[in-house]
């Protein structure tokens, strides 16, 4: 057998590295932040808590199977067995770890049965406002830990997507002052619910009907004005604003039209298809929640709604040296 020296042993090769052509001489490496963040973010991982706010029969477990393309609702993963409509409002929530394309997700979807079902829907915001606060309450108490985690497991709600019957005609009683009160505390986005019911004329003249209330009963939905950062931000969002609330329809149903696989609804016309912008709104939701502005929408999240609790709560003086004294709700001041 031939033997060989160990000089001859093939040399494993250094690591190359990212370096830019020696040519450049004037070149730092200071863009090489960004994959650095992007490398972390992706170790990490990312939280997002969305709630879902409507009355029974709207399609709101249908439109976050939608959303996510997935079985992520309340109701798909207990079952649809006959449920009955609760005495009054419950708060459930169900976490799901959606991964795609290297990126992991804790998905949190936040389901109120009850709200909007009762003969009396007096006050019946108020249990949502409740947990909401408790959220930050609980986020609250870690931050000011001596010993607090390294990360914070962040259970505040993102996002609230609030329902709306297709009347056609204007916001009921019940929609103003829902809004009216949440939109101090979270980020809302309302939807025109099973827009499909809706003729193109009656469903634009119901969005500016909707528009006009909001701006009469003084209501800020997300993308909220007074927070754009500059003027881009302003001109992308000024033409979110003028397309809310999005008429949307909902449909974890796969079809084929013209060898295309779509989601949709299939009536004796036609098939009705979620993802096409001629149909309905709902491509343009999906893109604000995921696509655009989901990290926006987590910053106002922390640096505008949870930052007003906690001024409020160290205003109140409620914090002690070593946690925080039992508060009452403070959502009927905020």
């Amino acid at each position: 057998m031939a033997e060989f020296s160990r000089d001859a042993a093939p040399k494993q090769a250094p690591p190359v590295r990212n370096e830019k052509p020696a040519s450049d001489f004037g070149y730092v490496g200071i863009d090489a932040i960004l994959e650095q963040m992007r490398r972390k973010a992706m170790k990490q991982g990312f939280e997002f808590n969305i709630m879902v706010v409507g009355q029974s029969g709207l399609g709101k477990s249908t439109l976050m199977n939608t959303l996510f393309k997935s079985k992520v609702s309340r109701k798909s993963v207990q079952g649809f067995s006959e449920e009955r409509i609760p005495k009054t409002i419950e708060i459930k929530t169900i976490t799901h770890d959606i991964e795609e394309k290297g990126v992991c997700m804790k998905l949190t979807v936040i389901d109120t049965p009850g709200f909007g079902d009762h003969i009396n829907n007096e006050e019946c915001w108020q249990p949502i406002m409740e947990f909401i606060n408790h959220q930050y309450e609980t986020y609250l108490q870690e931050e000011i830990n001596i010993n607090r985690k390294k990360r914070i497991p962040d259970t505040r709600v993102h996002c609230c997507i609030y329902f709306i019957p297709p009347t056609g005609h204007s916001l009921r009683p019940l929609d103003v002052e829902f809004m009216r009160r949440l939109s101090k505390v979270v980020n809302i986005v309302p939807v025109i619910a099973k827009a499909d019911t809706l003729t193109l004329d009656e469903r634009e003249y119901f969005k500016q009907r909707i528009r006009e209330d909001l701006r009469s009963n003084g209501i800020d939905v997300y993308p909220q004005k007074e927070f754009d950062e500059d003027e881009e931000d302003r001109l992308v969002n000024d033409k979110i604003r003028e397309m809310i609330p999005f008429a949307v329809v909902g449909s974890d149903q796969e079809y084929q039209v013209n060898g295309r696989r779509i989601l949709g609804r299939k009536t004796k016309w036609g098939t009705i298809e979620v993802e096409n912008i001629a149909h309905c709104e709902f491509a343009y939701l999906r893109d604000l929640l995921i696509r655009t502005h989901m990290q926006n929408i987590k910053d106002i999240t922390s640096s505008i709604h949870y930052e007003a609790y906690r001024v409020n709560c160290l205003k109140k003086g409620g914090l002690i040296s070593n946690g925080i004294d039992e508060l009452d709700a403070v959502s009927n001041e905020m």
